[in-house]
């Protein structure tokens, strides 16, 4: 391209182009050129934006080359054109012309000069591609229609100028270089071109590549270029590309839709081919981007094209066989698919679906590979285009190549004359099926709107920027700022009728211009690979359920992971998470692991047997003290209640009654007032009983040291000093229970820490040190009774009191000597069922050692309950 440059210079290439040619134009441009070169502007002005200040120099005359007025400098540099440049064109006349470019053939003829004779014009070889033949045949359709309307253009006339780009890029510029310039047999130095090119605006190319490498040329002249067909992404570029436009939507809203798709079925491991070309690198490269934002993982990406090597197409194809993706999108072209396919036909790979790009999913040639049944893409929507089945018959050259006869009486030898009963309705061919006019109609639309703009430019008399929209056979025509029109797709899939033919069948749409997420509408069965019914499967790993999370596998893409349990206390609650998080505080996964619900609460509940077990025992325990105290209080006259200190007892019995009674703190939900009551009232009921029996072993030590000669022991320990020892001890006792309840009392706290799966409901003790002193006192006060009883235990048998004081005494500094452990070790509420045993261990230990053998005498052996057994015993 040679951008800066005025329209009417002619780059030093196209003189190349032009030298190579064999057809030599007249010496003067025609008036109707003039008139061209003007609606031209006109058209880029209205299409593009633009101001008409640039179409003054283009009034001016244009300088005579005949010699006048040319300096001798000028005259002495003479450049003659030679050979005949102008490449053959389909054309008519008309005011207006329209250029359009298709590959009608597969390819130029290869020609190798010898540089020694006059090089012939490119010529096009190869079979011809039906399908560019009609989309040339639709151009000129929809001219004819625009000539014969009222409305567009009223008495003007569209003419055109058709080339044969032979699918050849090389071929595609010289093209181009004819569009732009006109002819001038004789060019001076320091003078410009006296001839344009003849064409307001271009239709074509059909592919990117060709197409880019025109829009580069004639956007260099503001020639507008509508394809019908270019699908690169690239393309809408308006700085590269200015002037081009297109009626096909952009690869970029093609590689979003395949993307979609395929997260739509839910695939995430997939295979991609492309055509090595601007149309399959660019899209594959827009596709790949999109894939990447949508978590789909490629496990390979191959490209080639229709020429390369046998063995480049086979490597391509045992790729396709090896891999383990079940899913190949293929952005590829028309020609290019065919050698892949042919190729894997020869040796069938295991089952694959198949994703296809617009260029080739509606060929109805492919369809004939069984294999790439249940394939399914993208098209551009179906459409009808009124009487252009009619036009593609009305032409006696088609008629008598369909046929095989001659329309003239001269005719050839091997064809018969036609003779009228030729049945078109029963001809088939590329050229003549328009049951889907898919690109066909680009090609028709393009020309119309060529057509608007020079109709806005030129009927309006305006100078300004126009949105091009309309309206033609029910489709909407519209360009965004990048010359784009609106994304609108069709999803065709491939399906086996009953018969076993493959079908193309239009399942749903896909509409760019809705919502993100609501693209899609599918609308009918799809028809999947093997003529399943149920989408199949293309992932690298199976999806990880909720509690689990995704770990990747080392050198391997996203796609490819194991899923690991969540960890104890964490939860996932989606699919393919990749992490767990932890439960809040007082909640525990279920055993799934994929929801948290409220922990437990623990706590030693009445409605527990553990608990209903040791409430009855503390109830038992209640009653035998209450019952202990009623014989004692009904034969508190004789002996053997009257020689065991009455008082001390009745008051022994009445704090292990309390003893007994106060463990049933320990039983149910801690509340504030049961966790400061509950040990407080422990420790001072145990202070109580400790201190009577203290008394007790103190009175049976004095009551003996007072049977001895000279001795008045009683007399310093008589009932008033044993009513203060037991208050003294108890009181010392409740002042340490008070310091810890002014201090730091005990509260009721959950416990998260002990158990991970359940709150444990307990009470916190506050202060530990008022806890341990509290305990502390007890067995100070415990040992000292153990070691005043072993001193009395050796006393007269009538005396023997201090012997079951041992024992009782012995029995409790065993049961708080094991409870300090068991205490510390046991979980939740084992803890507090340990130390209701505690309670009451010591408390039967007690009643059991001390009143047990002197009930059993008074009421089994009442005629040992009297003073002289017992004097006598003595």
């Amino acid at each position: 391209a040679f951008p800066g440059q005025p329209r009417n210079i002619v780059p030093p290439v196209s003189w190349v182009f032009l030298w190579a040619s064999s057809w030599t134009p007249p010496n003067q441009m025609p008036d109707s050129v003039f008139s061209g070169l003007r609606l031209l502007e006109l058209i880029s002005i209205a299409v593009l934006g633009g101001s008409l200040d640039g179409l003054k120099e283009r009034n001016e005359p244009i300088d005579d080359l005949s010699g006048a007025g040319v300096s001798t400098e000028a005259l002495s540099m003479k450049c003659t054109l030679q050979g005949t440049p102008r490449l053959p064109a389909f054309s008519m006349d008309g005011d207006i012309f329209i250029g359009g470019v298709f590959s009608i053939h597969y390819k130029p003829l290869t020609v190798i000069y010898n540089y020694t004779t006059k090089p012939e014009p490119t010529r096009c070889t190869g079979s011809i591609i039906a399908r560019e033949l009609r989309f040339s045949s639709a151009m000129t359709f929809a001219i004819a229609e625009i000539n014969n309307s009222t409305e567009l253009l009223p008495g003007i006339k569209l003419g055109y100028q058709i080339y044969d780009s032979c699918a050849s890029v090389p071929v595609t510029v010289h093209v181009a270089f004819q569009l732009s310039n006109g002819l001038d047999p004789v060019f001076y130095k320091g003078s410009n071109c006296s001839q344009a090119g003849e064409v307001m605006a271009v239709v074509g190319e059909s592919g990117s590549t060709p197409s880019i490498s025109m829009s580069r040329i004639i956007g260099s002249f503001h020639i507008p270029q509508v394809s019908h067909s270019a699908t690169c992404a690239c393309l809408s570029d308006k700085q590269q590309y200015p002037t081009f436009f297109r009626t096909t939507p952009s690869d970029q809203f093609q590689a979003d839709a395949l993307a979609k798709l395929v997260k739509n079925f839910g695939w995430t491991w997939i295979g991609a081919v492309r055509s090595d070309s601007d149309y399959g690198n660019y899209g594959m490269a827009s596709f790949l981007d999109a894939a990447q934002r949508e978590g789909i993982c490629v496990e390979y990406t191959e490209a080639f094209y229709r020429t390369d090597s046998p063995n480049k197409i086979r490597r391509v194809a045992d790729v396709i066989r090896r891999s383990t993706a079940m899913v190949v999108v293929a952005f590829t072209a028309t020609g290019d698919i065919r050698v892949l396919l042919e190729e894997l036909a020869r040796e069938l790979p295991p089952p694959r679906q198949w994703i296809g790009s617009e260029d080739w999913i509606t060929d109805p040639h492919l369809i004939s590979f069984s294999f790439c049944a249940g394939a399914i893409g993208v098209a551009i929507q179906q459409s009808v285009i009124p009487g252009l089945r009619e036009y593609l018959f009305d032409l006696s050259p088609f008629w008598e190549d369909a046929f095989n006869c001659s329309l003239t009486e001269n005719a050839d030898r091997d064809k018969n004359v036609c003779d009228g009963t030729e049945n078109m309705k029963m001809l088939k061919n590329p050229y003549t099926e328009t049951s889907q006019l898919r690109v066909t109609n680009m090609v028709y639309k393009a020309v119309y709107a060529i057509a608007h703009a020079i109709h806005n430019a030129v009927c309006w008399e305006t100078n300004h920027t126009i949105q091009l929209t309309f309206s033609q056979n029910g489709y909407n025509v519209s360009f965004d700022a990048n010359g784009d029109p609106v994304a609108f797709y069709e999803l065709v899939n491939w399906q086996k009728s009953e018969s076993g033919v493959i079908e193309l069948v239009t399942v749903g749409y896909y509409d760019a211009s809705l919502p993100n997420g609501q693209e899609f509408r599918i609308n009918r069965n799809i028809t999947w690979m093997e003529s399943e019914t149920k989408v199949p499967v293309s992932v690298c790993s199976e999806s990880c359920p909720p509690g689990s999370r995704k770990v990747l596998q080392k050198g391997k893409p996203i796609c490819c992971y194991d899923c690991i349990p969540c960890p104890e206390g964490e939860i996932s609650n989606m699919t393919d998470s990749p992490d767990c998080f932890p439960c809040p505080s007082e909640f525990w996964p279920n055993a799934e692991r994929d929801g948290c619900f409220p922990k437990p609460v623990e706590f030693l509940s009445f409605e527990e047997v553990l608990a209903i077990i040791l409430a009855t025992f503390s109830v038992i325990g209640a009653c035998l003290a209450i019952i202990t105290a009623g014989i004692f209080f009904y034969y508190r006259t004789t002996p053997i209640v009257r020689a065991n200190n009455s008082e001390l007892s009745f008051l022994l019995l009445f704090s292990l009654t309390l003893c007994f009674l106060c463990s049933l703190t320990f039983i149910g939900a801690p509340s504030e007032w049961s966790c400061m009551l509950r040990h407080t009232a422990f420790g001072i009921t145990f202070v109580l009983c400790i201190s009577c029996v203290l008394g007790k072993t103190i009175v049976v030590l004095m009551a003996f040291k007072a049977t001895l000669p000279g001795s008045n022991a009683m007399k310093w320990f008589g009932p008033p000093q044993q009513r203060m020892t037991v208050v003294f001890f108890t009181f010392i006792q409740v002042l340490i229970c008070t310091v810890w309840l002014v201090l730091s009392p005990p509260f009721p706290m959950k416990n998260l820490t002990t158990y991970k799966e359940k709150i444990i409901l307990e009470c916190a003790l506050g202060s530990a040190v008022g806890f341990w002193a509290v305990l502390g006192y007890i067995g100070l006060l415990a040992v000292f009774c153990f070691v005043l009883a072993i001193l009395a235990r050796k006393l007269p048998d009538n005396f023997n009191e201090a012997k079951m004081i041992t024992f009782s005494m012995l029995i409790f500094c065993a049961v708080w000597l094991t409870f300090i452990p068991a205490y510390v070790s046991s979980p939740g509420k084992f803890t507090v069922a340990v130390e209701i045993f505690a309670i009451l261990a010591s408390s039967f230990g007690l009643i059991l050692c001390i009143f047990a053998p002197k009930c059993f005498i008074i009421i089994f052996q009442p005629e040992k309950n009297s003073k002289k057994h017992l004097m006598n015993k003595n």
